[in-house]
């Protein structure tokens, strides 16, 4: 099999892959054309068919397996597939766990690191409440370890969330041990926490899509009502020490137009967003330079996320 991630401007493939998306538009001159996401557990692949009802072209429907023959192009610094002929495949004869990206890291080492430094949080009430997911809610750890963290901008694969959100608690430990003004435990329990209402604002692989309740509310909003109602089944809870914890989730996109409820009031909300932002910037960076070699310095395009034209460091200068 012929995976996303080691596809390259100018090949002719053959290949089946996962239909993520379809929709229909027009050209600009009224022509209906079809737009794809293909998928494979390496990544995703947008796809063009500008023939839909041509010789060739079979019906199919999102979430479809489907066989396409076609040639890669480069759009605006992205690969691209034009289409040329597809049809849907049937049950055996691909294996769904080609199709499903998947962390590079073992997860189950990396919920092992998460437990550590769960472990390590002084606070009774705040590892109290950290424990009652992620030691003792079997369901939760389970469906946590498979979860992605978004849809497509980064760690958009199974174990994503749980890469993500190490990651951002790791971040978060330094600035602890760096800036004495922080209160480690609060950071570290909301970095842990921040983004678990991802877990309801998105579904599970293959669909991977926003769910009523995630385009009604968002992660933000569902994280903190389900730390909320966690918290209430705890005695004895600090009060203070619970809005805190609710407001650095609320505040953990930094920004009013990033998404957040709140600004950050507190050092800690602050540290959060910054730790946040660091690790989503990095992975989405990461992710852009996947499918390009090591060697290629050539400019890749402007990119929309970060407002700039991108290309590789140079390795020898």
């Amino acid at each position: 099999m012929k995976y996303i991630e080691s596809l390259r401007e100018g090949e002719r493939i053959n290949e089946v892959y996962l239909c993520k998306v379809k929709q229909t538009f027009l050209t600009k001159a009224g022509k209906p054309y079809d737009n794809l996401l293909l998928q494979d557990k390496t990544g995703t692949l947008d796809a063009k068919i500008w023939e839909p009802g041509s010789v060739g072209i079979d019906d199919f429907e999102s979430m479809d397996y489907i066989a396409v023959m076609g040639d890669i192009t480069s759009f605006q610094g992205n690969l691209q597939l034009n289409v040329k002929r597809v049809r849907r495949v049937q049950e055996g004869e691909y294996d769904p766990k080609n199709y499903l990206p998947v962390s590079k890291k073992d997860i189950e080492e990396m919920y092992a690191e998460l437990l550590a430094l769960i472990a390590s949080v002084q606070q009774p009430h705040l590892r109290k409440l950290l424990e009652s997911f992620f030691a003792e809610d079997a369901d939760f750890a389970k469906r946590f370890k498979f979860h992605s963290a978004a849809k497509t901008v980064h760690h958009g694969f199974v174990g994503g969330l749980l890469e993500h959100t190490l990651s951002v608690a790791k971040h978060c430990d330094y600035f602890a041990r760096t800036y004495p003004i922080l209160n480690r435990d609060l950071l570290l329990s909301a970095a842990i926490f921040h983004d678990i209402g991802k877990m309801e604002e998105l579904s599970t692989f293959p669909q991977n899509d926003y769910t009523d309740e995630g385009q009604l509310l968002g992660h933000i909003v569902i994280g903190t009502e389900m730390v909320g109602e966690r918290m209430r089944g705890i005695s004895g809870f600090p009060k203070g020490l619970g809005n805190e914890l609710k407001h650095c989730i609320l505040a953990h996109h930094g920004e009013l137009e990033f998404g957040s409820p709140k600004k950050p009031a507190l050092a800690e909300a602050l540290a959060l967003s910054f730790a946040d932002n660091i690790d989503a910037k990095m992975e989405t960076m990461r992710e852009i330079f996947a499918n390009v070699p090591e060697n290629n310095v050539e400019w890749q395009g402007y990119n929309r996320l970060f407002e700039s034209n991108l290309r590789r460091s140079g390795r020898d200068r």
